[in-house]
């Protein structure tokens, strides 16, 4: 009977009222809040929802996005057919539910609109008493006179309660039906229209059949009404009810809880993750732990190295595993590099013509002051390639070449890329260069991402917008080239393309940490399997655990790796024995510089007897020693004057033969015959 004395008052007030107090009446409501908070929200590059999170008082409400269309007009249809006709109380239906209860005597249908089912919503106020009705008719003709019809309809989208902590279509669409309400059935939209009017009775998890009994109910009176054709509802009535409640999505959960945490409440953040290879991803990730004792992990980032957009990025094998760490992002961590770092050695020395791809070099027993290197397996080849030696990944080499180089210049170049380098004393040591640094695998991925774009660093981003090539290089386009060339040909574990992916693998001292590294054409991936605690994994290596892990990786994101660069024109693709003399054995710079005349010039590039592509621009030169200023001669002619850089671009007479001479501040000279191809 609240309900009929309810629906005669509202009536009574509406009829009996004169229109200026009426007016007034209205005008002086007090509304409640209308902002209504909803749950964070982070996407993937498609839109689709990576992960969501709850208000702060742990309900679960969201921002209803698109909504389908059928679902809307079938919830008019039942709630309230004028809705878009009336003021916010509908006379029409205040007469008829008093004069079916005045006939019955007892209430046969209410009068509540969903503008008034907004009012009680946005106070939480009671629905069985007259003064909660009158309050409600108050606020929502008060509500129509401020919003619009959608914004009303909006509130009720984001506020309608679902069973649980479920508020608002979208969390219950989400949680009892697995999928946005972009796309409705006629049977799941009378499902989330019955929820509403008793939201803990009819729980699909709880009460199943009460549910369908209500959804049926439903379904039966649009029906009725006109709403459904007799092919839908017939349809509709034998679609299986869902089951239990569904976990929202939770991809990317360290990316996603880090984004949050930075972004205001209810913010909605935009990625560039892809959904489907993310999802591949963490089963990947989960899948490469399983069967490995001792809480063993995996993290993983995959990216587009020529937009820097990360396209995927696992942190843990699984989040929600405390035995493993799950909770550490391990993709933010720093851990030991092991011999990934090679790498930029070996492209700093080309770069600066200290060494050539088959430039000899010694493996050999050697001290660096009290430090005695050695090789992981404690063997020693002797006199070895510089591409024997980074394939092979040895040591004493790379060590000899970081010495030449100085750490500190290796430090600096990763920097240059991005890198938040830690060093666990202060100063750089020749030990840098074997993985005595701290990096996070995020960086590592980065500077490879440089390595990948021939020495131009790119930021790296999951955030849509957050990538951006930075203005600085690493080293040339041929020196990154000639290392691309060596990683590529590393052969690759079993199943594993070869030629098609340049990569490099790692193990950091006392087997804490296996990595593995590496590229294509368009891509850059990395992989990092240990213990969250540093603790050592026995027997564990870059190349047996990570590199499978990597190469599956790249499978799972495409089935053909996209090409490799070809080498920049001036690349100089010579055997040993036709490099220049300088070239064709490593020697430190001061035994160099002896056997030379004091300060004679010396052409590092391009070597006697070289054959290069005609370049466009002009063609690149590099000098060592000498007194400055120099004159650069082509077949005889000044092409140059008065030069004061030890590498310049000179014009060239084109295609064919050319003698090309430098002379310097006291008249001594350095030539070299080289062809240039059309």
């Amino acid at each position: 009977m609240h309900r009929l004395l309810a629906a005669l008052a509202v009536a009574l007030a509406l009829l009996g009222a004169g229109r200026d107090g009426f007016d007034d009446w209205i005008a002086r409501t007090d509304l409640p809040a209308l902002v209504v908070p909803v749950g964070t929200e982070v996407v993937a590059r498609d839109g689709s929802l990576l992960r969501a999170f709850p208000v702060a008082d742990g309900r679960w409400r969201l921002a209803p996005g698109p909504v389908d269309p059928a679902y809307l007009r079938l919830l008019i249809a039942f709630e309230d057919r004028r809705f878009y006709d009336h003021a916010g109380v509908d006379p029409r239906a205040v007469l008829r539910a008093a004069w079916q209860g005045l006939r019955a005597g007892r209430i046969i249908s209410g009068a509540s609109t969903l503008s008034m089912q907004v009012a009680r919503l946005l106070e939480a106020g009671p629905t069985g008493t007259l003064r909660g009705k009158f309050r409600q008719a108050r606020v929502a003709l008060a509500l129509e006179r401020h919003l619009s019809k959608a914004q009303i309809l909006d509130l009720y989208l984001r506020l309608a309660p679902f069973g649980g902590n479920l508020e608002g279509v979208r969390a219950a669409s989400l949680a009892w039906l697995g999928k946005e309400p972009r796309r409705l059935t006629p049977a799941e939209a009378a499902l989330l229209i019955a929820l509403p009017q008793a939201p803990e009775s009819r729980r699909p998890d709880r009460a199943l059949q009460a549910a369908q009994v209500a959804r049926d109910r439903v379904l039966a009176r649009l029906g009725a009404a006109g709403a459904l054709t007799p092919e839908q509802l017939a349809a509709a009535q034998a679609e299986p009810m869902p089951g239990p409640r569904r976990d929202f999505p939770a991809l990317a959960p360290h990316l996603t809880d880090r984004l949050a945490r930075a972004a205001p409440q209810g913010a909605r953040i935009e990625t560039t993750i892809d959904a489907g290879l993310q999802r591949a991803a963490e089963a990947l990730a989960r899948r490469a732990v399983a069967g490995l004792a001792g809480q063993v992990s995996a993290a993983m980032i995959f990216a587009d190295h020529q937009s820097g957009e990360i396209l995927a990025q696992v942190g843990a094998a699984d989040w929600s595993d405390d035995r493993r760490a799950g909770f550490v992002d391990m993709t933010q961590a720093l851990r030991s590099p092991g011999s990934t770092l090679k790498p930029f050695v070996y492209a700093l020395a080309f770069d600066d013509g200290l060494a050539h791809p088959e430039t000899l070099i010694e493996d050999r027993p050697v001290a660096f002051g009290a430090w005695h290197p050695q090789n992981f397996d404690r063997k020693f080849r002797g006199t070895v390639s510089i591409r024997t030696a980074l394939t092979q990944s040895l040591n004493i080499p790379v060590v000899t070449l970081t010495e030449a180089l100085g750490p500190a210049r290796l430090m600096a170049s990763l920097r240059r890329a991005g890198a938040d380098l830690r060093l666990p004393g202060g100063e750089p040591g020749l030990a840098v260069s074997l993985g005595g640094v701290g990096i996070t695998l995020q960086d590592l991925v980065q500077a490879y991402a440089a390595l990948a774009r021939l020495g131009a660093p790119v930021h790296l981003s999951a955030e849509a917008g957050g990538a951006y090539p930075l203005d600085t290089r690493l080293f040339g386009a041929v020196a990154a080239w000639q290392v691309t060339d060596i990683l590529a040909r590393i052969a690759p574990p079993p199943g594993g393309q070869p030629g098609r992916i340049a990569y490099k693998t790692g193990t950091s001292y006392g087997h804490r940490d296996a990595l593995a590294v590496g590229f294509d054409g368009r891509h850059v991936g990395g992989v990092w399997l240990g213990r969250p605690d540093g603790t050592p994994v026995p027997g564990a290596f870059g190349g047996d655990l990570a590199a499978p892990v990597l190469f599956e990786l790249f499978a799972r994101a495409k089935a053909t790796p996209d090409p490799l660069p070809p080498p920049p024109p001036a690349t100089l693709l010579l055997p040993n024995a036709r490099l220049p003399l300088p070239l064709q054995r490593f020697r430190p710079r001061d035994a160099i510089f002896a056997e030379l005349p004091e300060d004679a010039p010396t052409l590092v590039f391009p070597p006697d007897g070289a054959e290069l592509e005609a370049p466009q621009g002009g063609l690149v030169v590099k000098l060592r020693g000498g007194v400055a200023p120099f004159t650069w001669l082509a077949n005889g002619v000044p092409v140059a004057i008065g030069s004061r850089l030890r590498e310049t671009t000179l014009p060239m007479p084109g295609p064919g033969f050319v003698m090309l001479t430098v002379l310097d501040a006291r008249g001594r000279s350095a030539s070299a015959q080289i062809r240039l191809r059309p």
